[in-house]
């Protein structure tokens, strides 16, 4: 149902003709199809603007894509969540209406950037308002794994839990350790500013060339890749998902690591080979691994890397939060209707 069924209803109360002329008004807006239920605030925003028509698919669940294709048909713009595909098949679907695409998130992967720039598409994304809530997962996710927790609930849970025991779900600490972070950007600064007071020893980082500004800030040391796997006792991967860093963390790099070094991804899944985790992980080659994303998503319940008590799961819940959530929400909305008006975006991906 094309909004706002709220304004419909008290024309419907004040006369006929009325409704008429809010229903040619409300033609003439732009299309907007918004691809998942999405949080409140960039509903409202949406729906407050006066300035689009929008249609939600209104579940947690994806649309079908091709429920999705038959939706997007004739649309002026689109909002998205990184599980649908905006590729050329969809792009042909919409039509030559389609100027804006604004996705919820932060990761681009899932955009064919190629075929929007060819078409003269903007393209909005909601970064640094999900760093703050990224850096404290990606910490409580280290700890866990460092620390052995999930393994330790499930003792005390089954009965595991007997005697005290000298060495028992023994664990890494960060105190005097070297801090490796695989990207740095916002991201990999707020984690570091988080560790810090764990009595860090020293912050390593690669990236595609230095970054000194952002260095400066958290005191850390420029390495290459295989110096920042030798170093590292806790591996941090922040980088995002490209041609060049995918499948960049596989064997190679796994098996330059430490016995007792603990590897964390919460970038994107693309960027690890995860046959090659697998193999490090249940012959001793790394202590551990912690994975808020992985390939595919979600990944089977099967999956190998399932059976083993060193490495931690969980289902990308990085930016879980109420607050962040919400702000992500509105910062596509208003994403969105700043490039239908023709105006520059709050934060605009540049083709």
């Amino acid at each position: 149902m094309w909004c706002s069924r709220t304004a419909l209803g008290r024309l419907q109360r004040i006369a006929p003709c009325t409704v008429t002329g809010f229903h040619r008004a409300m033609s003439m807006l732009p299309k907007v199809f918004v691809t998942r239920k999405v949080p409140p605030d960039g509903l409202d925003i949406l729906r407050t603007s006066g300035q689009v028509q929008f249609e939600m698919w209104d579940s947690d669940d994806p649309v079908p894509r091709v429920e999705l294709l038959k939706k997007v048909k004739g649309c002026d713009a689109i909002l998205c969540v990184l599980t649908e595909k905006i590729d050329a098949q969809l792009l042909e679907a919409a039509g030559p209406n389609l100027k804006v695409v604004s996705t919820m998130s932060v990761g681009f992967d899932h955009l064919s950037l190629d075929e929007l720039k060819k078409r003269g598409i903007r393209v909005g994304y909601t970064p640094d308002v999900l760093t703050d809530c990224v850096a404290e997962l990606t910490v409580a996710l280290l700890l866990a794994t460092s620390r052995r927790l999930i393994e330790a609930t499930h003792e005390a849970k089954t009965g595991g839990w007997g005697t005290w025991r000298t060495l028992w779900l023994c664990g890494h600490e960060l105190a005097n350790s070297t801090v490796g972070i695989l990207g740095l950007g916002r991201i990999g600064v707020a984690i570091a500013e988080r560790l810090k007071p764990f009595k860090v020893k020293k912050f390593i980082y690669t990236d595609v060339e230095p970054r000194p500004e952002l260095a400066n800030m958290i005191e850390a040391e420029y390495v290459s890749l295989d110096e920042l796997a030798k170093q590292s006792d806790f591996l941090a991967v922040c980088c995002a998902l490209t041609p060049e860093t995918h499948g960049i963390c596989n064997w190679n790099l796994f098996s330059k690591m430490k016995k007792n070094a603990i590897f964390i991804n919460t970038s994107r899944g693309g960027v690890v080979n995860q046959e090659d985790l697998y193999e490090a992980l249940s012959t001793g080659l790394i202590a551990g691994a912690g994975l808020d994303v992985t390939t595919p998503e979600p990944l089977p319940t099967h999956h190998p890397l399932y059976t083993l008590k060193n490495c931690v799961i969980l289902p990308h819940i990085a930016s879980a939060s109420y607050t962040t959530r919400n702000a992500m929400s509105a910062l596509a909305a208003n994403n969105l209707l700043a490039g239908l008006r023709g105006e520059p975006m709050p934060k605009e991906l540049i083709l």
